[in-house]
């Protein structure tokens, strides 16, 4: 009787997994990452002088090392059902561990928040830790070089959107995408309140975009606004954004244009950068970014980088920049190793 109790177990168990869709994929990247006059909080030790007994006292930020091991594990869980009448539902789920690059030490991996998709035709509609239009723009980001991706056409942007959190709870909110021909719309929502001085304030974020694609070039449009984190409760932020892309053959490249209006005033004003691609052969592509800002305390990045394709998923892959903000001084960065699909 237990046998046949166990057997039955086991094949309402299988049954159960062979029903559902749930798809593991990811990557893993480790290497050497080099950042000039890296800083970082570290643990504080202070010593009783009379008895010579050592004890913590907090955190304190000092100088750190300037090279130091640099990695990445992250697994997507995605959990999928799609309905006799062709809609499909989604949640994801991300698990992934980094090196905490103040000090070089390992942090610990940790699931983030949950995000639940409908999809249906060329309508998505996404639902609790969700990409805003900004983060799901085309040729937002562009060709980011090195291991790590440390260089962006977009660095003297600002202001904070609505994103995508790999390590956190991210934020409640909704994003919708609909996708007809050559068009692409999309638009987020951010509920959430603040408290000045123990009033309550609203604090909700909103976007929109637009995208065309035509031939081998990209167009997209993005306007969001937001009154959170700002000091006072009249005070509003947006960000409009613009982005093109191309591809030629071997060669592709991306332009990119915005205007962002932030509390902070020696940070508002205009932002621009462009970032390109080249495939040298089948395995070699070479990578190059530049983004800066017109406002006083904008961060300038540029940097080149190069990845090797070693097949299977595998690739070797660095890269080499400075950055800088403001009038402070400029700061090398570089790196190297090799990252794995799976």
């Amino acid at each position: 009787m237990k046998k046949v109790l166990f057997a039955s177990t086991a094949l309402i168990a299988t049954a159960s997994v062979a029903a559902a869709d749930v798809k593991f994929s990811g990557y893993g990247r480790f290497g050497i990452g080099y950042y000039e006059d890296r800083t970082g909080d570290v643990p504080n030790f202070t010593v009783d002088q009379a008895t010579g007994e050592v004890t913590r006292d907090g955190d304190a930020e000092v100088d750190t090392d300037n090279t130091i091991l640099v990695s990445r594990f992250r697994l997507n869980i995605d959990g999928t059902a799609e309905t006799d009448g062709g809609v499909e539902f989604s949640a994801r789920v991300r698990l992934q561990a980094d090196e905490n690059a103040d000090n070089g030490e390992a942090n610990s991996a940790g699931l983030n928040g949950a995000r639940f998709s409908v999809i249906y035709g060329g309508l998505r509609v996404d639902a609790g830790n969700v990409a805003g239009s900004f983060d799901n723009l085309a040729n937002y980001y562009g060709n980011e070089p090195g291991l790590e991706s440390f260089i962006g056409q977009y660095s003297g942007v600002d202001y904070s959107f609505l994103g995508y959190s790999s390590t956190g709870s991210g934020s409640n909110a909704v994003f919708f995408q609909y996708a007809v021909g050559d068009f692409a719309f999309g638009a987020s929502y951010d509920q959430a309140t603040v408290a000045l001085d123990g009033v309550p304030q609203d604090a909700d974020r909103w976007d929109i975009s637009a995208t065309y694609s035509f031939a081998n070039v990209t167009a997209a449009l993005a306007y969001g606004q937001t009154k959170a984190n700002v000091n006072s409760a009249s005070e509003k932020q947006s960000l409009t954004v613009l982005t093109l892309g191309a591809e030629f053959g071997d060669f592709s490249g991306t332009l990119f244009v915005a205007d962002d209006d932030v509390v902070n005033a020696d940070r508002n004003g205009t932002a621009y950068g462009l970032s390109l691609a080249y495939n040298l052969g089948a395995a070699t592509t070479l990578t190059a970014a530049y983004g800066d800002g017109s406002a006083d305390d904008d961060l300038q990045q540029y940097g080149i980088g190069v990845k090797y394709d070693l097949g299977g998923g595998a690739s070797l892959r660095g890269g080499l920049g400075q950055e800088k903000r403001g009038d402070g001084d400029s700061r090398v960065r570089a790196d190297f190793g090799a990252q794995f699909n799976f």
